[in-house]
This record gives C-alpha cells, sequence and structure tokens, in this order.
C-alpha cells in the first residue's frame, strides 16, 4: 500500500533547494506557461498531419491549400518565441539559484572554525563550490526545465493521440509501464555513480593544489615522475567512472528506444491493417502514427532528465554536507560587545584537546593589561594552541578565558577578534596591491594612517622603490616580495588595525638574520602599550619580555623573567644554552667559510 505523499517527508536540503526554486515563481509561472506553449504546438504539429493528408492530398481542397501552410506558420512561430523565452527565464533561474547556493556554500566554509580547515583539504573544498554547484545548476536550470516542458508535452500529444483513436493509442500505452524499470534502476545507479565521480573529481583538485603549491619541493627532490604517476592513477580512476556512468545512463535510453521501436511497429501494424480495413483514413493514421513518434521522445528524454537529476542530487548532497555543518564555535544568545580599551587576559585551569588528544593541561596564567609575555618550549608542546584560543579560533576543553574578568565566550566573535591583531611566521598576504592588503581588515583608513603604518614597519622604503608603490600587485600569496618585505606588510596591517591585543606566532623564525633585524625593529614599534603574546623561536627576542612561560607537553613547567629563568638552570637554561651553542656554531662555520672564500681568491690572482 502506497503512502501518502507528504511535503514534509522530503529531507531539509532538498527542501532548500525547492524554496530556492519557488522564490523564483513569477519567472517560473511565465517559463511554465511557455513551455505550454510548446507542448501545445508540438501537439498540434502532429494533428494538422490529418487535414494536411485528407483535405489536401486525397480530397485535393483548394481552400485548404491556403489555410494550413499559414496555420502551420502560425504555430512554428509561436513555438520558436516561446522556446526562446522559457530557455530565458529558467536559465535566469538556474543562473539565480546556484549563485545563492555557491554564496551559501562560501559563507558556510567562511565561517567554520579552523579545525574544519584543518581536516578539509582546500581543493576539496574549491571542487564543491566550483565542480559541484555546476552540476546543480545543471538539474535545476536544465533537467527540471526539459522534464517540465517534456510532461506537458506527453500531456498533450497523449491528448492527440486519444482523440485519433483510442483503442489504439490503449495499445500504445501498454508498453510506457515497461519503461520504469529502467528509468528507476538506471536512475539509483547513476546517483551512485555521480557521487564516486565527483569525489574523485574533489580529490584530484586537492591534489593538483598540494603540487602545484610544493611545486619547489617537488622540483628539489626530483619527484617529478612520481607526482606524474600519481596524477595518472588518479585519472584513470575517473575515467573508469566516466565509463561505468555513460554505460548507466545510456543504458536507460536504449532500453527505452528499444521498446519505443515495439510500439511503433505494433502501431503500423495494426493501423495499417484498419486503414486497409477501412476503419480509419490514412490521414488520421499519419496523425495519430506522428503524435506517437513525438511522445516517445520526450518520455525517451525523461530518462535522460532523470539521470541528470540524479546527478544534481548527488551533487545537492555534497554541497549540503558542508552547508549543515555544526560550527564548533557558537556565538552567544546575548553577546557582549568588547571595546576597544586595553585588556588584561586571564587563563583559570585551562584545558584544550583536539580530536580527543589532550593538548593543553590546566595552564593557568595571568597577563595585565600592557605586559609582554613570551611563550617557549619545543615544537608540539602546545605554544600555537594556547594563543589560538584567545580569538576563539578553538574553544577551551575545560577552565576559561576571561577578559577583564568576562569570559571570551560571553563576547560577540566579532568584536572580540577585532580587538585582537595577529602576526604569523607564514606572512599571509593577498593577489592584491600592496595598499589593499595593508588596509585588510580596516578599509576605512586614510592615506596618512596608511603612510604612517608602512613607516613604523620599516616598509614604506621599499615600497616607493616599487614601479607602482603602494598600488603594486604582489602576486598570489605575495610571491613577487621577499619573506622580509611580506612580513613588514603583515605588521603595517597589523599596525593599521590598531588592536589592544597582540599575538606574535614565530613571526622572525624564517627570516634571515639582516631580514630579522628589520622586521624585530618595526615588531618593537608594533607591540607598544599591547598585551602582546610572543611565541618565540628565538629566544633573544624575548629577553625582555615581562614574563615568559615554558611549555612542555601542554603545561607550564617555568615562568619568569630571562634573567631569573636562567639561574634556574631548568627548561629554559636547557633551551637558551642549546640555541647558543647552535648560534655559535652557525657563527663558526660562517667565519671558515668566509677565510675559504678569501684564501680561494688569493690563490686565484
Amino acid at each position: 500500500m502506497f503512502k501518502r505523499f507528504k511535503f514534509s517527508s522530503i529531507p531539509n536540503r532538498y527542501k532548500s533547494i525547492i524554496r530556492l526554486i519557488l522564490d523564483n515563481k513569477k519567472r517560473l509561472l511565465v517559463a511554465m506557461f511557455l513551455m505550454i506553449l510548446v507542448a501545445g504546438t508540438t501537439a498540434a504539429t502532429a494533428y494538422l498531419i490529418e487535414p494536411v493528408l485528407d483535405d489536401i492530398f486525397l480530397k485535393q481542397n483548394a481552400d485548404m491549400l491556403k489555410i494550413i501552410p499559414l496555420l502551420i506558420v502560425f504555430v512554428y512561430f509561436i513555438r520558436s518565441a516561446s522556446m526562446v523565452g522559457q530557455a530565458y527565464l529558467m536559465s535566469f533561474v538556474g543562473e539565480e539559484i546556484i549563485r545563492r547556493l555557491r554564496n551559501d556554500l562560501f559563507d558556510r566554509i567562511q565561517d567554520l572554525s579552523l579545525a574544519f580547515f584543518q581536516h578539509e583539504r582546500t581543493g576539496v573544498l574549491m571542487s564543491r563550490i566550483t565542480n559541484d554547484v555546476n552540476i546543480v545548476k545543471a538539474m535545476v536550470s536544465t533537467a527540471v526545465t526539459g522534464a517540465l516542458r517534456d510532461c506537458f508535452t506527453i500531456v498533450f500529444l497523449t491528448g492527440v493521440i486519444f482523440y485519433q483513436d483510442w483503442k489504439l493509442a490503449t495499445f500504445a500505452f501498454l508498453i510506457l509501464p515497461l519503461a520504469m524499470f529502467p528509468f528507476v534502476k538506471y536512475g539509483r545507479r547513476v546517483r551512485t555513480v555521480s557521487t564516486d565521480s565527483q569525489e574523485t573529481m574533489a580529490d584530484l583538485s586537492a591534489f593538483l593544489h598540494e603540487t602545484f603549491a610544493g611545486s619547489k619541493v617537488v622540483k628539489a627532490f626530483c619527484m617529478e615522475n612520481y607526482e606524474k604517476k600519481r596524477f595518472d592513477k588518479m585519472t584513470q580512476s575517473l575515467f573508469d567512472l566516466q565509463l561505468k556512468g555513460v554505460i548507466a545512463r545510456h543504458m536507460s535510453s536504449a532500453v527505452m528506444e528499444f521498446l519505443a521501436g515495439l510500439g511503433i511497429a505494433f502501431i503500423i501494424f495494426y493501423g495499417g491493417y484498419r486503414v486497409i480495413g477501412g476503419t480509419s483514413t490514412p490521414g488520421t493514421f499519419f496523425s495519430f502514427l506522428t503524435a506517437v513518434l513525438l511522445l516517445y521522445d520526450p518520455v525517451r528524454k525523461l530518462s535522460e532528465f532523470n539521470n541528470a537529476i540524479q546527478e544534481g542530487m548527488a551533487a545537492t548532497n555534497r554541497v549540503y554536507d558542508i552547508i549543515e555543518i555544526k560550527n564548533d564555535i557558537v556565538e552567544p544568545e546575548n553577546p557582549i560587545l568588547l571595546s576597544s580599551a586595553s585588556h588584561g587576559i586571564q587563563f583559570n585551569h585551562v584545558y584544550f584537546s583536539y580530536d580527543q588528544k589532550p593538548v593543553l593541561k590546566d595552564i593557568s596564567l595571568e597577563v595585565q593589561s600592557g605586559q609582554i609575555v613570551g611563550i617557549v618550549g619545543m615544537s608540539g608542546g602546545g605554544k600555537s594552541s594556547l594563543v589560538n584560543l584567545i580569538p576563539r579560533f578553538y574553544d577551551v576543553t575545560d577552565g576559561n578565558i576571561v577578559i577583564d574578568g568576562i569570559d571570551i565566550r560571553k563576547f560577540s566573535i566579532e568584536s572580540l577578534r577585532k580587538q585582537i591583531a595577529i602576526v604569523t611566521q607564514e606572512p599571509i598576504l593577498f593577489n592584491d596591491t600592496i595598499k589593499k592588503n595593508i588596509i585588510y581588515g580596516r578599509p576605512d583608513a586614510t592615506e596618512d594612517e596608511i603612510i604612517e603604518a608602512a613607516k613604523s614597519a620599516y616598509a614604506y622604503d621599499f615600497i616607493m622603490r616599487l614601479p607602482n608603490q603602494m598600488d603594486t600587485s604582489i602576486g598570489e600569496l605575495g610571491g613577487r616580495l621577499s619573506g622580509g618585505e611580506k612580513q613588514r606588510l603583515c605588521i603595517a596591517r597589523a599596525l593599521i588595525k590598531n588592536a589592544p591585543i597582540l599575538i606574535l606566532d614565530e613571526a622572525t623564525s624564517s627570516l634571515d638574520t639582516e631580514a630579522e633585524n628589520i622586521v624585530r625593529k618595526a615588531l618593537n614599534n608594533l607591540m607598544k602599550g599591547r598585551t602582546t603574546f610572543v611565541i618565540a623561536h628565538r629566544l633573544s627576542t624575548i629577553q625582555s619580555a615581562d614574563m615568559i612561560i615554558v611549555l612542555v607537553n601542554g603545561e607550564i613547567v617555568e615562568r619568569g623573567k630571562h634573567d631569573t629563568l636562567l639561574k634556574k638552570n631548568g627548561e629554559y637554561s636547557k633551551l637558551y644554552q642549546m640555541q647558543f651553542k647552535q648560534e655559535s656554531s652557525s657563527k663558526k662555520l660562517s667565519v671558515i667559510s668566509t677565510i675559504s672564500q678569501m684564501y680561494h681568491l688569493s690563490k686565484k690572482s
């Protein structure tokens, strides 16, 4: 027994697509009216076959010879105009839906936490926004349009068929239930194969993004052939899936073509028998046959449209798998706005776990407004995790972090992050002009403020030497600049934000000595009057910090000022001695190299 269909039984993600479609209901209604006209003219074409044969060719009626050609011209004019109109309107609706869906997907991705980005690959996300959404567009603007138009055509042609010969029509329609078998069976197969193909395409996009971004490493390790083989393996997998999809899609059409052939053969036999027997006219028979031939084409196309709809539903699932992800960083119900004044920060017995792995354990720390806190420790000790909790890139597992006595989870996320500036080890810049990168986050900055920030970051001089100065495009990730220049732009960006809380995550560790000295001067300007957390790779950068904490396996094992910690001969002292020896060794190697070069030059001369 069939259950009554209810809209509530449709999954929410499909309801969302339906709502997007219904938001354009006025255009849809006009498009549907035009589709009805197209379907009606198709049926009229089949119906006009009867008077053409019976009245013009058999009865040789001269009046009908003048009327019917004009009538056919009128029918085809209406048909052509209606086809253009409905195609434009449905394309408009489809493009509008996809634009909104793509925006919703991008908006959702932007709102998700850093944990999401660490689990998902960039190439996969790019594939969702580009490839998957385009497949949804094909479903909405092409498949749904075609299916609606052909359904109307089937209705009108069915009317013509039953009007001409209801007995013959009944026999012709006996074959239609058989057509549902391939329609359902291969439709499911198409959706499964399409899902696998889209996932493989996403993996391919991720692979391309990684290999292009890491092209220097690929070439340095002579791994070009290895990457070529990996790419070949992935394209072979995609090739196999595409072939499976071709078979699944065309088997359905092929079966329906064969069934159509059976139906037409029967109609010719039985209809011809009735014409010979005198119970039907040639005009009626050929009008009937034309209508059936025209009818089987939209019926066959319904199978193709079903395949496209199945692919679109698979793509819809992949898109909404992202849109429906719940953000683990939740905005409070009644958020408090954090002011732009100076702030003190306190960690109260903070625990943090990532993927159920403990990262920070019982962190208690009080930082006064304007203080500079140095954070040191071996790699994997939890230094970056600690500072990432302050802007709520992640939330604490237990305990709390308070600013001016208020739990940071009570502040609005936007107002909290507006009070925090960050300079990371890897300078992240955008493929835009220098000016746009400096004012990123504060687009209303004045020209004087931009110049002042550039000067304070020791970036103004090199900017003025560039061809277009502030309007110079810096390329993808700032690829046209040196490491030191990129970092100084990041410092200028942080300066112009003028946030009272500053996080420096190993901001000089990737620079050479000369660049580091310039950047360090810029950082000194940036830290003035701000509550600052400095993750230090080189301990010399935090010797003047108000407090230094040493993290080992996620716990604070030491805290104090530089001189005090050195006298303890603990973990900090070990790190300092280790780094001192490394720097001494580097200096010795540098001296030996210089002497060697001088010796070789003297021998040549």
